[in-house]
């Protein structure tokens, strides 16, 4: 398999072959990337890895894909890691773009490869990524305005607030109406996945239902991982994973260990047997996700069975 390696900055696009010592730059602009794809269709058989950068890469990630090209987004931790594993310790925009490479050639088999969210998904995900800065900021103007103590100033923070809190009212509506359509009695049967919850797990987990309870735990960063080494029995915790997904999970959580008793024996379980507050509630939120994985999964494949379908 032919490796290639793109490192992906604001303004450009670094590409290199796993093969080749070369490294040639794009601009990341609408005709550098045609460029980059031109380029690209003489090597039909590669396979492309990329890293995450914030949202700077989705313009030249959807683009390969709709060329046909196999692409996987990758960690930014994973690419580090690999090429502190391969002996590189600098870091340029040439070195990245051949160590990524490199990880396309050698793990090609073990690397997802990104397929592209609906256009739905697209647009919820970017409603409740900008709910959650307007809720962060409310609550930055909330504690701003204990200190203001000027009549004319207060009034001003106090118009801004308000103003905040009309908008995040205005996502929530939104949110409601473009998540309306695709939630399923599955998304109704567990108290505390309420509508920001089941936006944010609609369009930023949408492997739901579609993966084992190992791998969805392992996905979102809630599954215990082991820590042994010889007779040496670790003490196991959660790493990695979706982080804005846990956000929501742990509000999730909090609601159905109080009010939904399957959710509530389970943590008071753990409680009883001598377990800290916090390992119980991260625990019940990885017992939340994998019901309602299975729930999800379960709901799918009686769908595909049924004659109308």
């Amino acid at each position: 398999m032919l490796g290639v390696g793109i490192d992906v900055g604001k303004y450009s696009l670094d590409l290199a072959r796993h093969d080749q010592p070369a490294v040639t730059r794009f601009e990341n602009t609408p005709s550098g990337m045609a460029r980059l794809l031109h380029h690209l269709a003489l090597w039909p058989e590669a396979w492309v890895v990329l890293e995450a950068t914030g949202g700077y890469e989705l313009p030249v990630l959807t683009a390969l894909v709709e060329a046909g090209h196999a692409v996987s987004r990758i960690n930014p931790r994973q690419a580090r890691n690999f090429a502190r594993a391969r002996g590189q310790l600098a870091t340029t925009d040439a070195l990245d773009a051949r160590a990524l490479a490199d990880m396309a050639h050698c793990l090609f088999p073990k690397l997802p490869r990104y397929v592209a969210p609906a256009v739905w998904q697209t647009t919820l995900a970017s409603y409740v990524s900008r709910r959650a800065q307007v809720v962060l900021t409310i609550q930055q103007q909330t504690q701003q305005l204990q200190m203001i103590s000027l009549a004319p100033l207060r009034a001003l923070a106090l118009a801004s607030l308000n103003a905040l809190q009309q908008e995040r009212d205005a996502l929530d509506a939104c949110i409601a109406q473009l998540a309306a359509p695709h939630l399923t009695p599955a998304w109704r049967s567990i108290k505390g996945i309420g509508p920001v919850v089941q936006a944010t797990l609609l369009s930023q987990l949408p492997e739901l239902g579609a993966l084992s309870r190992q791998q969805i735990a392992k996905l979102v960063g809630v599954a215990p991982l082991n820590r042994d080494s010889g007779t040496l029995r670790g003490r196991r915790g959660i790493f990695g994973g979706r982080s804005a997904v846990r956000c929501v999970l742990y509000m999730a959580a909090l609601v159905a260990v109080r009010w939904q008793p399957q959710f509530k024996a389970f943590y008071q379980a753990l409680k009883a047997r001598g377990k800290p507050s916090k390992v119980a509630l991260v625990a019940s939120m990885r017992k939340l996700l994998v019901v309602l994985n299975a729930r999800l999964r379960d709901e799918r494949l009686a769908a595909a069975a049924s004659p109308n379908h």
